[in-house]
């Protein structure tokens, strides 16, 4: 059974920094590139990084580049998305989805404040 399961969000003021974590069980976790989306309410979900299956291939949206970082542990199962200089249009749930695949996790919030 696939399981997969982000954390680190949480409340933040305007310029400070999360990591987010997301471990994938009962898959083939260093086969697949991982790709790091969010979601806020009434839009659709917007990909905002990508860790390729060989870790040096990172591609970022425009909208966090420089400020957001991506990498992976394939020993731990884990891919995690560093963030800095948050600002409060980067308040929303971020998932986590292997890709190509069906999979995806609940998600977890990240709220930033002015």
């Amino acid at each position: 059974q696939v399981q997969i399961v982000e954390s680190g969000g949480g409340l933040v003021q305007a310029g400070g920094s999360l990591t987010l974590s997301c471990v994938v069980s009962g898959f083939p976790f260093s086969d697949f590139a991982m790709a790091w989306y969010r979601q806020t309410p009434g839009k659709e979900r917007e990909e905002i990084a990508t860790i390729g299956a060989i870790r040096d291939l990172i591609t970022y949206d425009e909208s966090v580049k420089g400020r957001f970082t991506g990498s992976r542990d394939n020993a731990k199962n884990t891919a995690y998305l560093h963030m800095t200089n948050l600002q409060p249009e980067d308040t929303a749930v971020y998932l986590c989805h292997p890709r190509p695949s069906n999979y995806w996790g609940q998600g977890t919030q990240v709220t930033v404040s002015a």
